[in-house]
């Protein structure tokens, strides 16, 4: 098997382990190339990073029509967890050698891709605070840390959500559409999953106390349906619409603003996966 890697220095532990990484898929019996322009004769794509680094790969293999490995390195790792791939570096490359695939739903706005969840609000302005040097020394701290800031100068918004002939006007101080049941780092849905064909939309309206602590019930007990303070709608796409222009981040990246069309290409990617 031939394989181009890509590997994010700037993820978690990237800087780290990139090149034990190669060292181990050579050991495994795979070539390796971090040849950006070869094409022709690859095999698969081999991501060693986090979520936003998977999903900026996504377009290429998609195009080629080959699978994407992941190697976790970065600091919530949603999508490996969604798919209980290790962490352990050497486990991860063996996965891979094995060339056992598993077809999953992609999801794309504004032509950017994402396979775990898009967000506009709170999770988008923590996205744009994160620095490098912060994550690779502190990991989840440093997100912890980002995350009072952002929640400090929390704000509302007006948005109007349309899908399946329906249309909600809703006033959130987060909207996230997520492709996968786990996502955001600690949130695990039990009634969602990334080869589903559906896309969730979770809004969350926090107007008391009280709501606040529906929805970290909600989130604790992995209950996807509406609870006070947080509205969930279920579809295959979404047209997102604001007052004004506001950023979305998809998997821990910029993903341009709204207004926006969010959508699911359903099994649309292969991924190396343990076996069931």
């Amino acid at each position: 098997m031939r394989v181009r890697l890509v590997v994010n220095r700037a993820a978690r532990r990237g800087s780290r382990l990139g090149d034990a990484v190669a060292a181990e898929l050579v050991r495994r019996g795979i070539e390796v190339t971090a040849d950006e322009t070869v094409a022709r004769g690859l095999d698969a794509i081999v991501v060693a990073g986090g979520d936003g680094t998977v999903a900026g790969q996504i377009p290429r293999a998609l195009a080629l029509g080959i699978p994407i490995g992941i190697v976790p390195l970065g600091t919530f790792n949603d999508l490996a967890h969604a798919l209980k791939i290790p962490l352990d570096v050497a486990d991860a490359c063996a996965l891979i050698a094995a060339e056992r695939t598993r077809p999953i739903d992609v999801a794309r706005v504004n032509d950017a891709y994402y396979a775990t969840e898009a967000s506009i609000g709170l999770s988008s302005r923590l996205a744009r605070l994160q620095r490098v040097e912060d994550k690779q020394r502190f990991g989840f701290l440093a997100i912890v840390a980002s995350l009072f800031r952002v929640a400090w100068y929390a704000r509302t918004f007006h948005v109007d959500v349309a899908y399946e002939g329906r249309r909600e006007r809703l006033k959130a101080m987060q909207l996230t559409i997520a492709n996968s049941a786990h996502f955001g780092g600690v949130i695990t849905v039990d009634d969602a999953a990334i080869d589903d064909g559906w896309l969730d939309c979770y809004c969350v309206e926090v107007k008391t106390p009280f709501d606040l602590m529906s929805i970290v019930g909600a989130i604790v007990t992995g209950r996807r349906h509406s609870v006070a303070g947080l509205r969930t709608f279920r579809a295959r796409s979404f047209e997102v619409r604001t007052r004004r222009a506001h950023r979305i981040s998809a998997d821990g990246e910029p993903a341009g603003a709204t207004p926006a069309r969010f959508e699911v290409l359903p099994r649309a990617l292969r991924v190396f996966v343990p076996e069931r």
